[in-house]
């Protein structure tokens, strides 16, 4: 099968959930099949960096492109032509016309038999009534960010602008959905979640997975008062949930454990985060090469999430090294983990901080959970099975 994959926002480095889970899916994908990925970088980095590293697929494209942040000049003008459309901002800003001409000539020329819309990002620029049928692969359930987002909003005019995003973001979630071919989404709840707002569409879902061979205990030496946090911290769901930590929850920590050393891993964290963590003696590392030794340096590895959608690839990297994991229920959400056996479930600082510092104190119910959480990442969500399941899925649309 010749398949067409059209990605927003770039594929490599793989340094976010989402670059991760697609990367490894089509890398599996193209094994079998004949891969064209078309995608973007920002401009000033190497075009040519994902090519080199997909030297299988037939043709790697990437166009220079950035859509505008909140705080860039331009977002304020692209959020008001956004409103005379149908299209979020978040979705409106993201379209890149070399990229849309790209597909719609590899479409009309019989180049390809199936595309995949990576992300709803993608969707603008993907015909999705065009001649070849489209399967949108749903990372998350982006409305029930932006809902969460505004939930938690103490500004009532960024709270009532967030409402009118979360409710375009799901009617545009839900046009996608009906348009597609198929819906590939990553959890059961992401499934139930489109489900329900595009009822009789074709929509299905495929667990996260872990590079099981990769993600191993390295020798590092495991410091029994260390925790860790490693994820994006350029994703403000992430940056949340660490100044939440930080905030909210350590100090509960330190009352108990005052010996206890928090790491955060992760790349672009913000000037104020950085302040944050320096006043309250926690080490922010920015980009690193590698996260497995801090990782495995970590006596217990958190995940304090209040808002997010989709599913934390994080959680099976630190279960897929043996560690012992607390997360909120949001942070785990999507995930086949059972509370008690595989992680410790805790979503109100006092319960969290309960949670570290029961594991802090004892490292045979550590060993016990990052036992279980290994077994079942190492058995079940290999890379390899989860791209079997997404291609069947995209066989079945083909036909």
């Amino acid at each position: 099968m010749r398949i067409l994959w059209v990605k927003i926002g770039g594929l490599w480095p793989p340094n976010t959930g989402g670059r991760l889970r697609s990367l490894n899916i089509l890398s599996e994908l193209a094994r079998e099949h004949e891969l064209s990925v078309l995608t973007t970088h920002v401009p000033g980095d190497d075009p040519e960096a994902l090519a080199r590293q997909l030297p299988q697929c037939k043709r790697v494209l990437s166009f220079p492109f950035a859509a505008p942040k909140w705080r860039d000049p331009r977002f304020p003008w692209m959020l008001l032509k956004s409103w005379f459309t149908k299209m979020p901002v978040d979705v409106y800003k993201h379209r890149v016309q070399a990229l849309r001409s790209e597909v719609e000539k590899l479409m009309a020329a019989g180049e390809v038999d199936l595309c995949i819309a990576d992300f709803v990002f993608a969707a603008p620029n993907v015909p999705l009534d065009g001649p070849i049928p489209v399967v949108f692969f749903s990372h998350n359930v982006e409305y029930m960010i932006l809902k969460r987002l505004a939930a938690i909003q103490d500004n009532p005019i960024k709270r009532a602008l967030l409402g009118i995003e979360w409710r375009k973001m799901r009617g545009y979630e839900a046009e996608v959905c009906r348009h597609a071919k198929l819906t590939v989404a990553v959890s059961p709840q992401d499934r139930a979640l489109h489900s329900a707002d595009a009822q009789g569409a074709a929509i299905f879902d495929v667990p996260t997975g872990v590079d099981t061979g990769y993600f191993k205990a390295n020798g590092t030496p495991e410091d029994p008062v260390e925790v860790v946090f490693t994820g994006s911290m350029d994703w403000h769901p992430n940056e949340d949930a660490i100044r939440h930590f930080i905030d909210e929850i350590l100090p509960a920590v330190r009352r108990e454990v005052p010996r206890v050393g928090v790491t955060i891993v992760g790349r672009n964290p913000s000037d104020d985060l950085r302040r944050a963590a320096k006043a309250a003696g926690v080490r922010v590392t920015g980009t690193v090469d590698d996260v497995r030794p801090y990782i495995d340096a970590a006596a217990v590895y958190v995940v304090p999430l209040r808002i997010g959608g989709g599913t934390r690839l994080k959680i099976f990297e630190a279960l897929s090294m043996g560690k012992a994991v607390v997360s909120t229920t949001v942070g785990v959400e999507g995930l086949p983990l059972a509370p008690g056996e595989h992680y410790l479930r805790a979503d109100d600082p006092q319960s969290f901080a309960s949670a570290v510092v029961s594991l802090l104190r004892d490292p045979e119910h550590r060993r016990a959970l990052g036992d279980a959480g290994q077994r079942l990442t190492h058995e079940r969500y290999g890379w390899p099975q989860v791209a079997r399941q997404f291609g069947a899925h995209c066989e079945s649309a083909r036909g």
